[in-house]
Formats: C-alpha cells, sequence, structure tokens
C-alpha cells in the first residue's frame, strides 16, 4: 500500500516547530508538512466561497470562528494532497499531537492492513466514547466501527477513496470539519476507531490551541452547551438510525 503522513502546521505557530521536528521522526511514513490555512489572513471572500450556515439537517447552532473555518480548510488540503499523490491511503496529524510510538506502531499497523477503499480511521486521543463493533483485531489492537463517531481530528488515516468523497461533499460546509466527519449518513465515508489510544495532544504544553474562541460570559456558555447538547443528540440519533437501516 502506498501511503505517506501529512502534518498540518501553521507557520506562524514558531513554538511548535520543534514538536513537527518530533512528529516527523516518530511516524511510521515519510512525512510532508502540510501549511495550515492562517485564518488571520485568510480572504473575506473566499470564506463566504466556502461556509454556508445551515446546510445540513441537523442545523449546526453556531456560527463558525475564523480559526475553524481555516481548520477545516487545513484538512482539505491534506485530503487534496492524498489525491493528488495517488496515495493508497494518507495519515493526516496535527501539530500538537504527542505519538506513543509502540502502541502507535501496533494499531497503525492493524489500520493499515484492514482498512477498506472507503475507510477513514482516527486515532483517538480519549477511550471515553469508544464503542462498536470490532472490525479487525491483532493481540491488544483493534478497529471499531463506532455506533458514533468522537469528535476531534488529532490523527486520522485517511484512505484516496474517503479523501475523494470528503472533498466533494465539504465544498461548502456549515460545522467544524470534526462533525461533519461525523455525518456518516451524508458523505458516505465508514469512520472507524483504532484502539488502544496511542495519541494524546500537548496544544498546553506548546502554548495553546490555536483554534478555540477565548472566554465568554457565564450565561453565553450555559446557553451554547444547552445547544450543543441538543444538536449532539441528534447527530447520535440518525447516525444510530444509519446504522440500524444498514443492518436490515
Amino acid at each position: 500500500m502506498k501511503a505517506e503522513a501529512f502534518i498540518i502546521h501553521l507557520a506562524r505557530a514558531h513554538g511548535r516547530a520543534r514538536q513537527v521536528e518530533r512528529l516527523r521522526q516518530s511516524l511510521p511514513l515519510p512525512v510532508t508538512v502540510i501549511d495550515a490555512v492562517d485564518g488571520q489572513t485568510l480572504p473575506e471572500e473566499k470564506v463566504a466561497e466556502v461556509y454556508k450556515p445551515r446546510l445540513h439537517r441537523p442545523r449546526y447552532p453556531f456560527p463558525l470562528r475564523i480559526s475553524e473555518i481555516a481548520c477545516f480548510l487545513s484538512h482539505r488540503k491534506a485530503w487534496a494532497a492524498i489525491v493528488d499523490r495517488k496515495l493508497d491511503a494518507g495519515l493526516v496529524v496535527e501539530d500538537d499531537v504527542e505519538i506513543d510510538t509502540a502502541r502507535f506502531a501496533e494499531v497503525f499497523d492493524l489500520a493499515l492492513a484492514h482498512m477498506q477503499g472507503n475507510d477513514l480511521v482516527r486515532f483517538p486521543k480519549k477511550a471515553r466514547g469508544e464503542k462498536g463493533r470490532v472490525a479487525a483485531h491483532s493481540g491488544v489492537a483493534r478497529l471499531i466501527a463506532p455506533r458514533h463517531p468522537r469528535l476531534g481530528m488529532q490523527a486520522q488515516l485517511v484512505s484516496r477513496d474517503a479523501a475523494k468523497a470528503l472533498l466533494t461533499f465539504t465544498h461548502v460546509f456549515d460545522r467544524p470539519v470534526d462533525t461533519t466527519v461525523q455525518m456518516q449518513w451524508l458523505h458516505g465515508v465508514r469512520v472507524l476507531s483504532a484502539m488502544p489510544v496511542a495519541i494524546r495532544e500537548v496544544a498546553g504544553e506548546l502554548g495553546g490551541t490555536t483554534v478555540q474562541g477565548k472566554g465568554k460570559p457565564f450565561v453565553e456558555v450555559l446557553a451554547r452547551e444547552v445547544q450543543r447538547t441538543i444538536y449532539r443528540a441528534s447527530v447520535r440519533a440518525r447516525n444510530v438510525l444509519d446504522l440500524r437501516m444498514l443492518a436490515r
């Protein structure tokens, strides 16, 4: 299988340069650094071209921050690289990830050996909620087909067909990239999870995230949590319904 790794890195995030080199040394594939889209320099006309609120159901309840739009476009650059290079798969990793090299090697080898043509395999940073049918296993490593994919885009192995499908589906988008990937019933990509956990997020050690917004008043935070809970329940129900229909 022809596969390469892609590290998404924002050029002005100088504090992460050393971490990029650490990743370059620890990843099991040849590495290319993808220049992340910078939200601070993203033209308004480009935002208007790709971001269309309330595009899909269930409706995403929040407007996207410019950093979230830039993050989405950065992942699209990685997917496009997988397609353009005619790879069978690409390992897409964000630059605030630390790899447990011994454990990762086992789960990665399982994922690479058993992923199918339209699969995206997530490498979660937490085990909580990663439940579902075991699609493949070897030793302690296993691939899970979760009833409801979890959030986070820290590391994924993306097949070329999955990259094509996601690029087509996200020509315009209305929500963050990880919530979009959750919607298997719309884009048609099978989302798997590789376990046990073999990565961790180290954004706090590198000066903080480049995506999340700053603090908000308590009332606004509470209102957002209510809306987020309702939205997530709707997506979870739709994913479960889709699995039941496929099982018939």
